[in-house]
């Protein structure tokens, strides 16, 4: 495989440059401070990180086996528990998902190893 030439290099970078400040103005141009936001746009932004923490779940314990295997999901369920327990109490999906994480690897690294 062949390296990219100074241009290619120089084009790639304005891209992403171009990309990046596209994407931080491109909501102030679509939506401004004195216009009112769509209802469609509201609707996304009620709906749309439910869904993708769903999904992230799903994704998270797809290959998961708590029928067979060493663990049968012990470490992802406890986790789970954790993750979940933790949100409700501080409201917090930082701490919660630190401290899902957390427990996920001392469980696997140390327990379950």
């Amino acid at each position: 495989m062949s390296e990219m030439t100074e241009l290619q290099q120089a084009v790639t970078v304005g891209a992403a440059v171009f990309a990046t400040i596209l994407t931080r103005f491109l909501p102030y141009i679509l939506f401004p401070a004195g216009k009112e936001t769509p209802a469609f746009v509201r609707y996304l932004g009620s709906y749309l990180a439910p869904a993708v923490f769903g999904l992230l779940v799903i994704y998270c314990l797809r290959n998961v086996s708590f029928s067979s295997g060493g663990t049968f999901g012990i470490p992802e369920t406890a986790a789970l528990a954790v993750v979940t327990v933790t949100f409700l109490w501080k409201r917090s999906m930082l701490i919660s998902m630190a401290s899902g994480t957390i427990l996920y690897m001392v469980l696997v690294q140390t327990v379950f190893s």
